[in-house]
């Protein structure tokens, strides 16, 4: 897109925001045209001294081919309104940001999203719940989007990693100032196969306390509903849901002891009308999600040899070590292994770290292997191979 650079350029500019990079593309039909703009012309659509002057000062001191190079080194890409994959619930919220540093891939998947929020000083009862209720939206291939910040966030992103699912953290900061810094390696293993990073912040940003409500906004705008699991009465997982209800998104809870401090957040929630959550159930019924795992169920590749279906009999969303599934079906570790690799290609399976693999959804249940099938591939492909 040759007008990324241009979006890359506004982004730049303090004082430009979503209202006036809108009022820019409604005067000039562009960004590359409207980054030649008069102090006139500017003036005529709204904007003050103070960000003249600091658009004019970004004009002089940026090169905007250099900027552009220097976040493509760092292996992010730009996605702006104009992208055709800039997620298209986000988009739908009042003021989306005009433009995301993204690190990772973003799939047509992820409009399947639910965020999981809650407090950096959590208890036990919210690190069991929130593993709970995240792996079982995983198990139906729904995707986490958290803040990586301490606590719940972080239970959350490294429960959908290890369940071989996907999630995205929406961060306060440029991508090249993870924080906290020891959320560096979980940033890593996202961005690395498992979903996306993704900022309205530009390289350099640091971790700002005024950045993170505006960030809040993005990590309910990217997804169907809100889970709050635990949070102070003043929290930013409070703001996060607040921002929901103003998107028109679906505010979750969990309830939790009534004299435990990080429990006053979602049992006020549920007072005020949001949905009480006791297990995954309440959150699929409530957004009509079970569809949606039925269809992509359906849609995934099924086995077509007699090794495949040796490997997909030993296979669930539970991770299987190679070495156990070479045991289980009676096959050579080094079968094992190329089989595995054709599945992955295929889309049936993944690597969940450790040459661990999981079914990338749950078995079709109508899917049944025939014993004449067995016996037709068996004989026509693999006459040694035997399977139980």
């Amino acid at each position: 897109m040759p007008d990324v650079k241009y979006w890359l350029g506004f982004n730049l500019v303090n004082g430009v925001g979503p209202a006036k990079v809108q009022a820019l593309l409604d005067y000039f039909g562009s960004l590359a045209a409207a980054w030649q703009a008069t102090e006139l012309q500017l003036a005529q659509i709204g904007f003050d001294r103070r960000t003249i002057k600091n658009l004019q000062e970004t004009r002089t001191a940026v090169d905007l081919d250099r900027a552009l190079d220097q976040v493509q080194a760092a292996g992010i890409h730009l996605l702006t309104w104009e992208s055709p994959d800039y997620p298209a619930y986000l988009k739908e919220i009042p003021a989306p940001p005009p433009l995301l540093y993204a690190q990772g891939e973003l799939q047509e998947t992820d409009q399947w999203a639910v965020a999981v929020v809650g407090t950096r000083r959590l208890t036990s009862y919210g690190r069991q719940v929130t593993q709970d209720i995240v792996a079982g939206l995983v198990r139906h291939n729904i995707t986490i989007v958290s803040g990586l910040a301490r606590g719940i966030d972080a239970v959350a992103h490294k429960t959908a990693v290890e369940m071989g699912g996907r999630t995205i953290a929406v961060l306060g900061s440029g991508l090249d100032a993870i924080y906290p810094t020891e959320h560096r390696q979980l940033a890593h293993s996202i961005a690395q196969g498992h979903g996306a990073l993704i900022s309205e912040y530009g390289l350099g940003v640091q971790p700002e306390a005024k950045n993170f409500p505006p960030r809040n906004r993005i990590i309910s705008g990217l997804s169907l509903g809100i889970l709050v699991v635990e949070a102070a009465e003043r929290s930013g997982a409070l703001i996060t849901a607040n921002f929901a209800a103003e998107q028109n998104r679906d505010v979750f809870a969990v309830p939790g002891n009534i004299n435990s401090p990080a429990s006053r957040g979602p049992n006020q929630l549920i007072q005020q009308g949001a949905r009480l959550v006791t297990g995954v159930e309440d959150i699929l019924e409530e957004l009509n999600i079970h569809m949606v795992a039925e269809h992509t169920a359906v849609q995934m590749a099924l086995p077509e040899t007699a090794e495949e279906i040796a490997l997909y009999a030993h296979l669930s969303s539970q991770p299987v070590h190679i070495d156990d599934l070479s045991r289980a079906s009676g096959l050579p570790t080094g079968m094992v292994s190329s089989t595995l690799t054709i599945m992955e290609l295929k889309g049936m399976v993944r690597q969940v770290g450790g040459m661990n693999y999981i079914l990338c959804r749950e078995p079709d249940p109508a899917y049944e292997v025939r014993e004449q099938e067995i016996e037709r591939l068996r004989d026509s492909q693999s006459p040694n191979l035997s399977i139980s």
